[in-house]
């Protein structure tokens, strides 16, 4: 590396980088007849699979908030952990289309209602799957990592989707 490039990774670099945003995100489960089965939802945007995730909000911890996330978003009612089960980082683009590093801090649900009518019900889809399937199905690696990790947990072959 040269003295110019090491001078500007050290030194000029940091100033132009943003501190990462915080979001909070649901990992909704249950136990079906072939395991662990993890729920997707696509994103409206861009139709990707993606789990339930936002902003933290006024008057709710973290947990609380990505709890909220599930119903606005999946019409989950459930349990949730107050300790994540992990993070990733992602970059979200502005409008400008300047990235944002955004850390998503990652809670587990136990899933034990789904609604059928619930506020974004019109704008997204939702698919049982098995985790090792999640992996293949997200595109974040972070998250990728999280749901092999379950996976492996759990002994998962990475089956396909599960019907509900």
């Amino acid at each position: 590396m040269t003295k110019l490039t090491r001078i500007w990774n050290e030194l000029v670099a940091p100033f132009f980088r943003r501190p990462r945003r915080l979001q909070v995100a649901a990992l909704c489960c249950r136990s079906g007849a072939a395991g662990r089965e993890i729920l997707l939802i696509t994103s409206r945007g861009t139709g990707r699979w993606v789990i339930p995730k936002g902003w933290p909000m006024r008057g709710r911890g973290s947990a609380g908030a990505a709890l909220q996330e599930a119903w606005e978003e999946a019409g989950v009612r459930g349990r949730i952990s107050d300790t994540a089960v992990g993070s990733y980082v992602y970059d979200k683009f502005q409008k400008s289309g300047l990235p944002v590093p955004v850390e998503v801090m990652v809670y587990p649900v136990e899933v034990e209602e789904l609604a059928d009518d619930f506020p974004e019900a019109g704008q997204r889809r939702r698919l049982w799957v098995s985790a090792g399937e999640a992996a293949t199905m997200v595109a974040e690696p972070g998250l990728q990592r999280i749901l092999r990790g379950l996976q492996a947990e759990a002994g998962q072959s990475g089956q396909g989707p599960i019907k509900h």
